[in-house]
């Protein structure tokens, strides 16, 4: 956890200087001195131009800022954002990065120890659930990094963040020392249950992340063309609402399709633990529920008129009917599913 925090600070930092160069760059598009830039420097600019000038008859060619000319960047604002710059060099970011994988291996650590001292796969329980579910969400935001042609280090702060509060969550509420398995989770489909739900909640967060994103670019395109002050804003520098609404739909469809072999599996789980594949149970309810809310999610962005702020916004209820299917069911509901362990 303490990795996690510092790869936090740093993925902070990052977004923090993001803000502070989309400022300097709305500031040369304007053509006003920046904080890098004073007037002299702008007057040393326009000074070639002048000289050209009188050597072309008296006709002017003003040459834009030098700081108006950064090199651009793979992250890039959308329409009406400022002049982007290279992110992929900042130091700050490669060691949020850095440290999300140290992170990493020291979380994956973690749970093998859990599996080994527990003499089975380490998700029996709600601590160990939220110890391998988290695992797998920054294994999946790693993975995606790694295959994606958008940088998107700049959803590091959404991811570790996230990890971070689970994590904590799950030390503090969740934690309960090994015992042995219930006889209905004896079986191999704990590995195979389990796991393909893990790995769907993994696709979730990331797409969760991606659309609050988007709802905040979004919102800032809406308003870019009459508040000066959103130009400057580290959104300026992230792609447009388009493009983290297209991603965040991939990443969901993976997810959805884990979630439906979850609800699949679970119910021959369920047949052979006891002897019917739909009991009504409360888990096996709201596990219909979160593939309900996802298929329209789909349904939705499919259908002109429920792209958008809608489509983002069903993504983000559909989180939330995760989160609340992963505690508030587990600790406040009775049923055949009650492994909170607590």
């Amino acid at each position: 956890m303490a990795v996690y925090a510092i790869a936090f600070i740093a993925y902070a930092i990052d977004l923090a200087r993001r803000s502070a160069a989309s400022a300097r760059a709305a500031d040369a598009a304007a053509g006003g001195p920046t904080e890098s830039a004073g007037v002299g420097s702008v007057a040393a600019d326009r000074e070639p131009a002048l000289q050209g000038a009188a050597a072309s008859g008296g006709r002017t060619t003003t040459a834009p800022p030098r700081a108006a000319r950064t090199p651009v960047g793979r992250g890039r604002g959308g329409s009406g954002s400022a002049p982007s710059v290279d992110y992929g060099r900042s130091p700050s970011l490669r060691v949020a990065v850095a440290m999300t994988v140290l992170a990493w291996v020291l979380h994956l650590s973690a749970d093998v120890l859990r599996g080994i001292a527990a003499g089975r796969v380490p998700w029996a329980n709600m601590y160990e659930f939220a110890l391998t579910g988290t695992l797998v969400i920054t294994t999946v935001f790693l993975l995606v990094l790694l295959i994606a042609r958008t940088d998107l280090r700049f959803l590091g702060t959404f991811v570790t963040g996230l990890v971070l509060v689970l994590l904590g969550v799950a030390t503090v509420n969740f934690y309960v020392s090994v015992v042995p398995l219930p006889p209905a989770l004896q079986s191999v489909w704990l590995v195979i249950h389990v796991f393909v739900a893990t790995s769907a909640v993994g696709f979730f967060a990331l797409g969760f992340a991606l659309s609050v994103v988007q709802l905040m670019q979004s919102r800032r395109e809406s308003i870019a063309a009459t508040a000066d002050a959103v130009k400057k804003s580290f959104l300026a520098t992230l792609p447009d609402s388009t493009a983290l609404e297209n991603l965040a739909y991939r990443v969901n469809i993976v997810g959805f399709i884990l979630w439906t072999f979850t609800l699949m599996a679970g119910a021959i789980w369920a047949e052979k633990a006891w002897g019917r594949y739909w009991g009504w149970d409360t888990k096996e309810v709201w596990t219909f529920i979160i593939w309900v809310v996802f298929a329209g999610y789909i349904h939705a962005r499919a259908t002109r008129g429920w792209r958008g702020s809608r489509s983002a916004w069903l993504a983000i209820i559909g989180f939330s009917a995760v989160l609340f299917n992963f505690t508030v069911v587990n600790l406040f509901f009775k049923g055949l599913h009650a492994y909170s362990g607590l």
